[in-house]
């Protein structure tokens, strides 16, 4: 579709849950019903292979898009991690088990599109573990995805776009995109000895120029992987929010832990996105009930948020 999409007057209300790291139950469920959103991103790491996890967020039953993060193939990507696998290989294959489970709304590497929302929702590199090596992970990436490089693995996100109905694109990845910072509070920073370096996806930022580059619009990317609560100091939160001189949005959701007070209160980002713009976002803490207990707010643009 051209730049002239008539989008439907009234906001998008967007669910973006951070890392959940096996922090999920039929409890948030409920209360994103509750909470009455049109669409959930889900950013990835469920847990480390943890397929109960994922069949639960497989049953959900709201709108959602939904990328895989590093913890999601914990135990299969690495030699090190196939040390310590606690299941009997080749009998068992969590791994395709998650694949399998959300098969319809996962997009990693693909496009999905919300006709009913007039967006798609595009994908940046599934199970992504952030940084400038490609070595550490290549054999896995070859083997599930037959991508070598991050040159081969740009070419495959940016085709995904290519393939998507909508004018309006919102990028779900599980880490951010390089050139976002290199301080280790910065939104993709690294807070990690050595102390700083940029940690995004270069394969991502790439992608997200040569897809503007076509004409599509970018209100919002969105993301996790780098907590909020930096490693180096107990006295000081990573940035969570960015804005492009373009109009992007860069939302980093990785608050971790998601559930807090006994369980009683859990994280969610909610977005606002009409038109071509996000002009407002917050982190929410809410009840089982839906109820927001507290709000954060990250970003607002009052001249464009409707009273």
């Amino acid at each position: 579709m051209s730049s002239s999409e008539n989008y439907r007057e009234q906001p998008i209300r967007i669910a973006v849950v951070g890392d959940v790291h096996d922090q999920w139950d039929e409890t948030d469920a409920t209360a994103l019903k509750n909470l009455g959103v049109d669409l959930v991103l889900f950013v990835g790491d469920f847990g480390n292979e943890s397929v109960a996890v994922v069949r639960q967020i497989a049953q959900l039953d709201l709108p959602k898009a939904t990328i895989f993060g590093n913890h999601d193939a914990w135990y299969t990507a690495t030699p090190w991690g196939r040390k310590r696998c606690p299941y009997q290989r080749p009998q068992e294959d969590w791994l395709t088990e998650q694949l399998d489970l959300l098969e319809e709304v996962r997009v990693g590497y693909r496009a999905l599109d919300f006709p009913e929302l007039q967006l798609t929702v595009v994908g940046g590199r599934p199970f992504s573990w952030g940084g400038s090596s490609w070595t550490k992970y290549q054999d896995f990436y070859r083997e599930q995805f037959g991508v070598a490089t991050f040159e081969e693995s740009v070419e495959r996100i940016v085709s995904a776009a290519k393939d998507a109905t909508h004018h309006r694109i919102v990028f779900l990845a599980h880490n951010g995109p390089t050139g976002l910072g290199d301080l280790p509070e910065d939104i993709c920073g690294k807070d990690w000895e050595p102390i700083g370096g940029d940690h995004g996806d270069r394969d991502l930022e790439v992608a997200i120029l040569r897809v503007r580059q076509l004409g599509k619009t970018i209100p919002l990317v969105t993301f996790g992987h780098m907590h909020h609560n930096l490693r180096h100091t107990k006295t000081q939160r990573r940035e969570t929010l960015e804005v492009a001189p373009e109009g992007t949005i860069y939302l980093n959701a990785a608050r971790v832990p998601r559930i807090k007070s006994e369980g009683s209160l859990r994280s969610f980002s909610l977005v606002s996105l009409e038109g071509e713009t996000a002009p407002h976002i917050s982190l929410v803490w809410v009840d089982a009930r839906g109820r927001i207990a507290e709000e954060e707010t990250l970003y607002a643009d009052e001249s464009l948020v409707k009273g």
